[in-house]
């Protein structure tokens, strides 16, 4: 389904009961909605599960680059308001998590609880050289040649070895995405730092990170853990960044167990 709201058209999935609290998921970098398959397939039996593409991904509209995280999570304030969304559960992974902490320092009256997944609120100079090649490399071959790349980041290599048919699948999910897109939303993530704002955050918060992920690693986790007051970390084992998907069952226990609590 979609909807105009700030500006782009939005392309979303809404499931579950009507009256249920609503779990917002919002997916990483060149991904889209359907990222979230299996947490939406176990949420939806007892909550109302949005899941949506950000701009510049999927089936909602790419405009010209560069984004910001204020234009996300601008786009998602304007997709709540328009399906009469007031308040809802926020779970996002790393460029998810990003827009997750930005929601909650913009609009803190909106998100009732944080889920912020294999992400950090700076990424830090010693990243920019990656950001940078991501960009050259976009831009002048597309986005296959950054696929084995991003496998590598996104899941350990048992993993790998072991479901060939899930990397398959996230590697097709991730191939026909948008070059602008794509480089606008590095814009947006890649060289910011919320370190400073996210000690503004108040709401119930749950820092997730893989055991493995080498990206956003644990000390990024702990950085975030350190500055938004009252949160908790949890480390998933033996996941790298796409800890949703590799280790699916664990972070949905974890995701829901913790909205249980909220709630």
């Amino acid at each position: 389904m979609k909807i105009s709201a700030n500006g782009i058209s939005t392309e979303y999935l809404l499931e579950g009961p009507p009256e249920a609290p609503v779990v917002i998921f919002s997916h990483s970098l060149a991904a889209n909605l359907h990222l979230w398959d299996a947490q939406a397939a176990a949420l939806a039996t007892r909550y109302r599960v949005l899941r949506y593409d950000i701009r510049g991904h999927g089936g909602s509209d790419v405009p010209a680059p560069p984004y910001t995280l204020e234009q996300m999570a601008d786009d998602l304030d304007g997709l709540l308001k328009a399906l009469g969304i007031g308040r809802t559960h926020f779970v996002g992974l790393s460029m998810g998590g990003l827009i997750g902490m930005t929601m909650a320092v913009r609009f803190p009256s909106v998100v009732t609880s944080l889920v912020l997944a294999d992400t950090t609120a700076c990424y830090g100079p010693k990243m920019t050289p990656m950001w940078d090649d991501r960009i050259r490399v976009a831009e002048a071959e597309g986005i296959a040649p950054l696929l084995d790349r991003t496998m590598e980041a996104w899941f350990t290599p048992a993993f790998r070895g072991r479901h060939p048919e899930v990397i398959d699948r996230v590697r097709a999910m991730l191939r026909p995405t948008d070059v602008r897109g794509y480089v606008g939303a590095i814009r947006a993530i890649g060289y910011v730092d919320l370190r400073e704002a996210i000690r503004a955050i108040r709401c119930p918060t749950l820092i997730l990170v893989g055991e493995q992920d080498h990206g956003t690693d644990l000390s990024m986790a702990k950085t975030m853990h350190e500055r938004i007051a009252g949160s908790e970390l949890s480390v998933l084992p033996n996941a790298a960044h796409c800890s949703c998907v590799e280790a699916a069952e664990a972070f949905t226990r974890a995701v829901l167990a913790f909205v249980q609590k909220v709630a």
